[in-house]
């Protein structure tokens, strides 16, 4: 389920970035300039298919957006992230018959120590 509504999630995000790009720019940024309003003029421009086609993309994305949420919020469990990768990454305990350490090592991840440097006489 999570996942179908997540490809339908996305698909209404590049279909909102599509619109909104081809969208003509209808005056200046922000709703700033577009002229001086005369009689009959209202504040909101007129309902192109365009806007509507824009409309219809934006809700549809809060809706799955809140709808992921929601589903997330259940598939939820009280243990943290890191908990469970921990306990997903720890490797089974080896015996020491399994692997024989080489000859000369102590069995630790150390390199070995170096050299004395020579002393002056």
């Amino acid at each position: 389920m999570e996942n179908v509504v997540l490809v339908i999630h996305l698909i209404l995000a590049l279909g909102l970035i599509g619109i909104v790009l081809i969208q003509r720019s209808e005056g200046g940024g922000l709703g700033i300039g577009g002229g001086g309003g005369g009689a009959g003029r209202s504040g909101r421009p007129a309902s192109t298919p365009m806007a509507k086609v824009t409309w219809f993309f934006a809700i549809g994305f809060v809706i799955t957006s809140i709808s992921l949420t929601i589903i997330a919020a259940q598939d939820a469990n009280s243990n943290s992230v890191i908990d469970r990768l921990g306990s997903d990454l720890t490797p089974p305990p080896a015996s020491q018959a399994d692997t024989p350490a080489p000859a000369g090592l102590d069995g630790s991840l150390l390199p070995p120590a170096p050299a004395a440097p020579p002393t002056a006489e």
